[in-house]
């Protein structure tokens, strides 16, 4: 087993199958850190990869709103505290990276677009050991963040593509509405 592991995503908002690769990286490694991308905007930039994961309205909630549902569907599936850590991430920011996470880590990815595959470059042109979990055609991606934060703002069923502790959060804050506002012109 993999000593250090690392992670990363957006997690705008965090769904099923975000929790299914933050598993699959658990599983190979002792201590998963879970680097969160997007911390801030000027630790953002745009992407021809992915033009639009820079766009405030990819974007709604804060970086410490995304730790703490990450924290509590990690504690919801039973991990422990201590067999992760949950850090900030400017993935577009390489020359950062020894800033936030340890690069003698094994990086996890997933591959299922030229983003993805964007991403590996970055990680192999800093000689990171990668590993990847899958690498799939975007037409087996399944859930989509943006498709979801979009059924929340229309007033449509989504609670059933999150764990219940990021339906939980959603509510709380209210994140539909601010996904409406994030709409008006």
């Amino acid at each position: 087993m993999i000593e250090i592991g690392v992670i990363h995503g957006r997690f705008q908002v965090l769904h099923n199958d975000h929790l299914r690769y933050l598993l699959a990286g658990k599983a190979r490694c002792r201590h998963l850190v879970v680097g969160i991308t997007n911390p801030d905007p000027s630790l953002t930039a745009a992407d021809d990869a992915d033009p639009e994961r820079h766009e405030p309205h990819a974007n709604p909630l804060t970086y410490f709103e995304r730790y703490l549902m990450i924290r509590d569907v990690l504690s919801e599936e039973g991990l422990s505290a201590q067999e992760y850590s949950l850090v900030p991430f400017p993935v577009n920011r390489p020359e950062l990276y020894r800033f936030y996470v340890p690069l003698d880590g094994t990086f996890f990815l997933t591959i299922y677009d030229d983003w993805g595959r964007r991403k590996k470059e970055m990680f192999a042109s800093l000689g990171l050991r990668i590993e990847i979990l899958w690498d799939k055609p975007p037409e087996e991606k399944g859930l989509i963040a943006g498709d979801i934060r979009e059924q929340m703002a229309r007033g449509d069923p989504w609670e059933m593509m999150v764990p219940p502790a990021v339906a939980e959060r959603m509510h709380a804050w209210d994140v539909p509405a601010r996904l409406r506002k994030l709409q008006e012109p």
